[in-house]
């Protein structure tokens, strides 16, 4: 029988990587692996609906799955997660010296919508009582000028969300002072060259172990989805596409354990995951949806509160049925 083949763009991960390299392959399928930033892919999948298979943000998708439905269905295969309490950048002359101070203060996003803020906005009101309505809000490029919102938005009245100008960038804001504080999943140019700018939380591995221990969560960024018009075609193809996300993990995982020969250019990357292993469990970079049922819950809670969903959206509303319960041996 003649394979299907199918298109693949993702960011080229150590936990993907057997999927590009052909050590892993998707049951049924030849797979026309591109690997690409998660920018590019989510701009290319939103826009223009490129590929078969490809890399989504969480919260754009949730955005548009509310909003008349999404033309992918997402497996539970989280390729990305990364705790934020790095992404908050401050100029250090507004009197900024805890979350709270952000009250009244003009912070800029790339994206409102942006899975990473999403995730500030509701760590800051769950742990520090800043609501996203405390806030001013301006979006727009970080280091090109003209950066649109991937998904609609149709905030609450309560909201103030300005676009800076197209010929402006975020970076330049808070270098000169326009910004009081940033929300970024990368770092502002301005970061390293300006004294005056820092991380809100300088110490953002502790703060953000301890919202570990006390929460248990370890937030989700990116998922994989897959065209729905393929899926009714071919209903067996989410939980093949997942399982070979799943072997490729456990097979990056298998790697970062070995000692005889590293396969990061670090020193000591087995000590690194022993240390993440005692705080956060064997299995920390979990798939599915059940074992990220807490993740989930928040995301679709803050998606709702934050108006960016149209309604509280369910894990069924979300993932592919056939992912919930694989085969057990």
């Amino acid at each position: 029988m003649a394979r299907l083949t199918i298109s693949l763009a993702c960011c080229d991960y150590d936990r993907t990587r057997a999927i590009f390299d052909g050590r892993v392959r998707v049951e049924g399928c030849e797979v026309v692996g591109i690997a690409m930033s998660p920018e590019e892919a989510f701009h290319r999948a939103f826009k223009y609906q490129e590929f078969d298979v490809t890399e989504l943000s969480m919260s754009s998708y949730m955005n548009v799955q509310s909003r008349g439905g999404s033309p992918y269905i997402a497996i539970p295969a989280f390729v990305s997660r990364l705790f934020r309490h790095s992404s908050i950048y401050i100029r250090t002359d507004r009197g900024i010296e805890k979350p709270e101070d952000l009250k009244g203060k003009t912070v800029g996003v790339p994206e409102y919508q942006m899975t990473a803020a999403l995730w500030v906005r509701g760590i800051l009101q769950e742990e520090y009582g800043v609501a996203p309505s405390d806030i001013s809000w301006r979006n727009g490029g970080l280091e090109e000028g003209g950066r649109e919102e991937r998904a609609p938005l149709h905030l609450p009245d309560d909201i103030e969300l300005k676009s800076i100008p197209k010929t402006e960038t975020l970076a330049e804001h808070l270098d000169d002072g326009r910004l009081d504080a940033l929300i970024s999943a990368r770092a502002p140019s301005c970061y390293r060259s300006n004294e005056k700018i820092a991380r809100l939380f300088p110490d953002y591995r502790a703060a953000e172990k301890a919202y570990f221990k006390k929460t248990g969560m370890f937030p989700i960024m990116h998922l994989v989805g897959i065209r729905r018009s393929i899926v009714e075609q071919h209903p067996w193809l989410p939980v093949n596409v997942y399982n070979a996300f799943v072997k490729a993990k456990a097979i990056c995982m298998e790697e970062l354990d070995e000692v005889g020969h590293l396969f990061t250019t670090l020193p000591w990357p087995v000590a690194e995951r022993d240390e993440v292993k005692a705080l956060m469990g064997e299995d920390y970079w979990r798939y599915g949806v059940h074992e990220n049922a807490a993740e989930i819950d928040a995301m679709t809670r803050y998606s709702f509160e934050q108006g960016l969903s149209a309604r509280r959206l369910t894990a069924e509303d979300l993932f592919a049925e056939p992912t919930f319960e694989l085969t057990k041996l």
